[in-house]
């Protein structure tokens, strides 16, 4: 489905055209408007005056996953304490993790309403905007049916997540695993040294992770600060765990 259309009538019409097929991934009846107003992104609202983006779903649609994903692993991991359940959720929610599930369960990409500049820039493939507009169907869909059904909904799209979760240990947290580690091991926990490189509009980050000789232990790479710190501390956290 292309993603050029130049006015909302159109984009209604692909859409609701095509939309059996994401309904159908995601397991549940949308009206059509509701629909279309889950797939709206922001940009496209704003070159269409008066169409509504899908934000406040968006919001919504956050609040009914965390929801949904806490009392799942509250109920199912009653031995984990508070700290590692708020890890496994954060995961679980994460924008990696739900923009793989927009990618690999929903084809979620070609269904979003894009502004032309957005389009052009790739916006149907970026992580940000793919997490979004999970989070804007989950709560549509709470919009329509209520909890039961959304909850459902969360169970289909995310319990592979969550499962897979529940066995990573270190890797929910690298930075914090790498800090307790450093502690076992009886040194000084680990600061981060930043670069940053890149063109203006797509910056890459390295981070480093120094230990309190001064000793450069690690260094990676990612596209935020906060992902080329975990990345680092994951390369600390294995190069240290094999000194032990």
């Amino acid at each position: 489905m292309a993603k050029t259309a130049t006015h909302a009538g159109t984009s209604f019409h692909l859409i609701t055209d095509n939309g059996d097929e994401l309904l159908k991934a995601l397991g549940t009846t949308l009206e059509p408007d509701l629909l279309v107003h889950a797939l709206t992104h922001r940009s496209f609202a704003h070159e269409n005056p008066g169409l509504p983006n899908n934000e406040r779903l968006e919001f919504l649609g956050d609040a009914v996953l965390e929801l949904v994903v806490t009392e799942t692993i509250y109920t199912e991991h009653p031995d984990f304490p508070e700290g590692h359940l708020a890890k496994m959720r954060a995961k679980a929610v994460s924008e990696d993790s739900l923009s793989a599930i927009a990618r690999t369960k929903l084809n979620l990409g070609p269904f979003i309403l894009l502004g032309n500049g957005e389009s052009d820039q790739g916006g149907a493939n970026k992580n940000s905007i793919l997490c979004d507009t999970v989070e804007a169907l989950l709560g549509a869909t709470f919009v329509a049916h209520g909890i039961d059904e959304a909850r459902r909904v969360v169970h289909r799209l995310v319990d592979d997540t969550l499962a897979e979760v529940a066995t990573e240990g270190p890797a929910l947290d690298w930075k914090t695993s790498l800090t307790v580690l450093s502690h076992k091991l009886n040194i000084a926990e680990p600061t981060y040294r930043m670069e940053v490189g890149g063109v203006e509009s797509q910056p890459v980050f390295v981070a480093h992770v120094i230990l309190e000789d001064g000793t450069d232990v690690a260094q990676a790479e990612g596209p935020s600060k906060r992902k080329a710190q975990l990345a680092a501390a994951e390369v600390a956290y294995n190069r240290l765990s094999a000194q032990r």
